[in-house]
């Protein structure tokens, strides 16, 4: 029996992305696996008062259910964690704040040190430096995508033998709408005899939002497009872009949707648009493709490995082609149809629980060492 410390912080993010829903969901499927191992769930000082807001799991008496405790885990105050953990699961590509006796990393992406376009200068050079040491103090290094791990073999000093590829789960919808309630979600978001585009993801330059709105403009007047995330490096330029060119009427900025509405969005849209430049997963084509929604998205970075055969693939940086194939899979019934069955296919085999079973089998490999 090993004591394992990951850190929590971020599974109580009052809008959970990204992640936050790695975070929680990981931690809520290691709870329900068979392990003798003991785990502390780390907060740091800015999110432990909120650490009951976490569904904590319960431990049972006589369970072979993972057990869990609590710790504040914040430089310098508490210097004595590392003696108390055997193995530290950092979940946000940044090195823990003590050294531990083993470390381990989950990395989604590095655009901190590939993307000059996509944050700002300082930003990279915190990020990029912060990356690069909890990639170097790893034991064992974990990836959502070959993609990334490609990535990390070539800009960083990580060995293959250190690196595990493990893709992210979705859930599958509890409650689905009727055809009847889908239109009439649809009519009340966009109104009656529109089409609905959904763009799921924080509006900044790598998600390649300004695409999706030339895009946009293509397509014939019942087309509207929907923008579900908060902003972020470059939403103004977005912002700025749907004022100028008069596309108030047609495009609608909700900002981070709760999970419910979130939800009713996938079920009632006409199509999932994911045009974005850099991914190191790409979390919302596996949702919309759970809720039974076809997705076109990026034939770039690790898109397609997340996809699969169940989307349609666009070139960014063409907004005809987007515009192309967004109507394609809205107007083309037999193909529509297709893209739904592959799509709700396709989430299947994906679930937290074997991401939580993998995950534990690296820290097996790294505690048997």
């Amino acid at each position: 029996m090993a004591t394992l410390a990951l850190d929590a912080t971020y599974t109580v993010d009052p809008e959970p992305s990204g992640i936050a829903v790695y975070s929680r969901k990981l931690i809520e499927a290691l709870a329900g696996l068979e392990t003798p191992h003991r785990f502390l769930l780390c907060y740091r000082l800015s999110r432990f008062g909120r650490r009951r807001e976490f569904l904590h799991p319960a431990t049972r008496a006589g369970s072979a259910e993972a057990q869990f405790s609590v710790r504040f885990y914040q430089e310098p105050l508490t210097f004595w964690l590392p003696w108390q953990a055997d193995l530290f699961h950092s979940l946000a590509q940044r090195p823990p704040a003590f050294r531990f006796k083993r470390e381990i990393v989950t990395v989604f992406d590095i655009f901190p040190i590939t993307g000059h376009d996509y944050s700002t200068a300082e930003f990279r050079r915190k990020f990029s430096a912060l990356l690069r040491e909890a990639v170097a103090r790893a034991a064992f290094v974990i990836t959502a995508s070959r993609y990334t791990a490609g990535q990390l073999l070539a800009r960083t000093s990580l060995q293959q033998n250190k690196l595990r590829v493990i893709p992210l789960g979705v859930d599958l919808p509890s409650l689905s709408l009727s055809a009847t309630e889908q239109m009439r979600a649809r009519a009340r978001f966009v109104g009656e005899g529109k089409q609905l585009i959904l763009s799921v993801g924080v509006i900044q330059t790598r998600k390649n939002t300004l695409n999706a709105l030339r895009a946009l403009e293509t397509l014939p007047e019942e087309y509207r497009l929907i923008l579900a995330g908060g902003d972020g490096y470059g939403s103004e330029i977005v912002h700025d872009y749907i004022h100028r060119q008069g596309l108030g009427s047609r495009v609608q900025v909700r900002g981070y949707v709760t999970p419910e509405e979130l939800r009713v969005l996938y079920q009632s849209a006409s199509v999932m648009l994911f045009p974005s430049l850099e991914e190191g997963f790409g979390l919302p084509v596996l949702e919309a493709m759970a809720n039974g929604l076809p997705v076109v998205a990026s034939q770039a970075s690790s898109l397609p490995e997340v996809g699969g055969n169940a989307a349609l693939y666009v070139d960014p940086h063409d907004p005809r082609d987007i515009a192309e194939k967004v109507r394609r899979a809205v107007e083309d019934a037999e193909l529509r149809e297709k893209m739904i069955q592959q799509g709700l296919a396709r989430a299947q085999e994906f679930s937290w629980q074997r991401v939580a079973e993998a995950t534990l089998q690296v820290y097996n490999e790294v505690l048997a060492e």
